[in-house]
C-alpha cells in the first residue's frame, strides 16, 4: 500500500464511508487496492552504481520502460543534455541527480579552457546542470599522451551513497565529492579546488557555486606508484566502509613492458578518509598485457563475501572482503582462475601486435550469479590475437581452480570488452566484430546472434523484458529478452555509443559521445 499515492484515486474512493454499515465497503476497497498494487507493481529506484549492486549483473528491475523513442519528434524523450565530444563513461542516477563523465570540448563554463576531464551532475527532472567537476590533463615531463589520452575526458562511472559521490578522475585520483557541489559551501578537509581545477603553472581559479566540492582525494599515481595507461577507468565497488578500486596500471608509452610491475592493480580505501588500507598480493603487475581496466564485483560464497577481480593478465582472482584494515595491508587471495590457460605466460610483451598468438586480457567486469562467474575475455583489441570467449566458471572453489572450475566456454571470433547480462536463463553480450549474442546461461549454447552496424563496446542492459544495447555506429537496438530473436526497434542517434544504458525511476538513460538522452514512455 505504501507504493500507492492517495492522489492517484478519486476522492469518492479514498474517503471513509459515512456509516458503520458501510464497513463491508471498506473491506471491498481495501481488497481492490491491494489487488491493484499486486497486478500493477511500481518499480522505481535509483541506479547509484554501474551494474547491479555488488554482483555487477547488467539487469534492472525497472518496469514500464519505453521500447522506442524518436529524438527528432520528441516521442518518449524526457530531455536531452549536451555533453562534450567524447564520452566513454556510463551514467548513474541517485538522489534526483544524474552523473556522467565526459570531456570539455563543449564547455559549460568558459573559465575552463582546453582539454579537461569533466564529471557532470545533472538534474534528474530536466537535465539542467547542477555542478561539474573539472580536472586538467596529466602533464608529464616529457608529456605522455598514453597516460591521459587526448580528449578522452573522464571515463569512470561514479558510485553514489547518501550525500557522497565516489569517482576516479582522468588523473588517476580517487575522489570523494559532496553530492551538492559548492552550493552548500566548500566542505573539507580538502579545500584547494581552485588550484586543482587548473594545470600546475596556471593561476588558481576562484571557486564558484557550479564547481564540484572535493571532500578527500587519493592520488594513485603519486601515492601507490601506479603508471596508468591510456586513461583511468574504474567503477568503484563500495561495501560497508570500504572502496575497492582498480588502478589502471599498465604498459609504458612504447608498449614494451609494464613500467611499474610492483604497483597494485586493486586497492582498498577507507570511504570516510581516503586512507589506503589494502592492496592485491602482487601476483598481477608484471604479467599485465596492456592495462588494468576491469572493475571489481562481489559475491557471497559459503558464508563469506568475496571480491572478484579480473587482472590485466587474463586471470580472475577472488579476494576475501575486509571488515577492517588487514594487518599486512594485503588482500587475502582465495581463488585464481586463468581464463585463457593456453595463452603465453612468459615474456608476454614480445607478443604485442601479434594477431595470431598472444595473452588474453579482460576489460569487462566479472558478474557473480548463482555461485558462478560470467566474464568476457580474449586478445587485446589493439595489440592482441583475434580470439575471445564468453566464459562461465564455478566461483565456490579455492586455490588455483583453472583445471576444474570451468563450466562452459562460448567462442567469439573478435575482441570482446562488454560485461555480460544474465537474465531468465540467458546471457547477453556484444563484441567488437559487430555481433550481439544470446546464449544459454547453463550450457553456453547459442540461442541467437545479430549482426549490428558497428562494434559494440557498451554493455547491454536487460530491463522490463527488453534488452537495450548501443553500437559505435550510432545504432541503438532494443530486443525482446527472449530465446528467439525479436528486434523491437532500431534508433539512429547523433554519435557513437560507448557507455552502457541504465534504467532508474521509470526512465532510460543513454549516453552517446555528445549527448545524454533521458527516455520515458508516454512523453510527447
Amino acid at each position: 500500500m505504501g507504493l500507492l499515492k492517495k492522489s492517484s484515486f478519486p476522492e469518492a474512493v479514498i474517503r471513509q464511508p459515512a456509516t458503520a454499515k458501510d464497513a463491508s465497503w471498506r473491506l471491498l476497497v481495501g481488497i481492490f487496492l491491494c489487488c491493484l498494487a499486486t497486478i500493477s507493481p511500481v518499480s522505481a529506484v535509483d541506479q547509484p552504481q554501474w551494474g547491479q549492486r555488488f554482483s555487477r549483473n547488467m539487469v534492472s528491475d525497472e518496469t514500464g520502460l519505453s521500447d522506442s523513442f524518436d529524438p527528432a519528434t520528441g516521442k518518449n524523450i524526457k530531455w536531452i543534455a549536451p555533453l562534450g565530444t567524447s564520452t566513454y563513461s556510463s551514467p548513474v542516477v541517485a538522489a534526483g541527480r544524474v552523473f556522467i563523465g565526459t570531456n570539455n570540448e563543449n564547455p559549460r563554463d568558459t573559465r575552463h579552457k582546453g582539454d579537461r576531464g569533466v564529471l557532470m551532475c545533472l538534474d534528474e527532472k530536466d537535465g539542467t546542470l547542477h555542478w561539474q567537476l573539472v580536472v586538467p590533463k596529466i602533464i608529464g615531463d616529457p608529456p605522455d599522451p598514453r597516460v591521459d589520452w587526448r580528449l578522452a575526458g573522464m571515463c569512470s562511472p561514479a558510485t553514489v551513497e547518501g550525500d557522497k559521490v565516489y569517482v576516479v578522475s582522468n588523473r588517476g585520483e580517487v575522489m570523494c565529492l559532496d553530492i551538492n557541489g559548492q552550493a552548500n559551501g566548500n566542505d573539507g578537509p580538502y579545500t584547494d579546488e581552485g588550484r586543482h581545477m587548473v594545470p600546475p603553472d596556471d593561476e588558481p581559479l576562484d571557486v564558484a557555486r557550479m564547481d564540484g566540492d572535493i571532500i578527500w582525494m587519493y592520488d594513485m599515481i603519486a601515492e601507490a606508484g601506479v603508471h596508468q595507461h591510456d586513461s583511468a577507468h574504474c567503477s568503484i565497488l563500495l561495501h560497508g566502509d570500504f572502496l575497492y578500486v582498480n588502478t589502471s596500471n599498465g604498459l609504458d608509452t612504447n608498449h614494451t613492458h609494464v613500467q611499474e610491475p610492483n604497483a597494485p592493480s586493486l586497492i582498498v580505501l577507507d570511504k570516510r578518509t581516503g586512507r589506503l588500507l589494502a592492496r592485491d598480493d602482487g601476483q598481477i603487475g608484471g604479467r599485465i598485457f596492456h592495462s588494468t581496466w576491469s572493475s571489481p564485483a562481489m559475491g557471497r560464497v559459503d558464508g563469506r563475501n568475496l571480491v572478484f577481480f579480473c587482472g590485466g593478465d587474463g586471470v580472475c582472482y577472488a579476494y576475501e572482503a575486509i571488515d577492517s584494515a588487514p594487518a599486512t595491508g594485503k588482500l587475502r587471495n582465495v581463488l585464481r582462475f586463468d581464463c585463457d590457460p593456453e595463452a603465453p605466460k612468459e615474456n608476454v610483451h614480445q607478443y604485442i601486435r601479434n594477431r595470431n598468438e598472444s595473452p588474453s586480457n579482460i576489460k569487462s567486469m566479472p558478474v557473480f550469479y548463482s555461485n558462478r562467474i560470467y566474464v568476457t575475455l580474449g586478445g587485446d583489441i589493439w595489440w592482441g590475437k583475434r580470439r575471445a570467449w564468453l566464459k562461465c566458471f564455478d566461483a565456490t572453489g579455492t586455490g588455483d581452480t583453472t583445471a576444474s572450475a570451468e563450466i562452459w566456454a562460448y567462442p567469439i571470433d573478435h575482441h570482446c570488452c562488454t560485461t555480460p547480462a544474465i537474465h531468465d536463463g540467458m546471457v547477453f553480450a556484444g563484441d567488437c566484430g559487430n555481433t550481439f549474442h544470446c546464449v544459454d546461461a547453463e550450457t553456453g549454447k547459442p540461442y541467437w546472434t545479430h549482426q549490428t552496424k558497428g562494434e559494440i563496446w557498451a554493455s547491454a542492459l536487460v530491463a522490463d523484458g527488453k534488452v537495450y544495447v548501443g553500437t559505435r555506429r550510432r545504432e541503438f537496438l532494443v530486443f525482446a529478452a527472449s530465446k528467439k530473436k525479436n528486434i523491437i526497434s532500431s534508433i539512429e542517434l547523433d554519435s557513437p555509443i560507448n557507455g552502457s544504458p541504465i534504467a532508474a525511476n521509470g526512465a532510460l538513460y543513454i549516453a552517446t559521445m555528445k549527448k545524454l538522452y533521458a527516455v520515458k514512455a508516454s512523453v510527447q
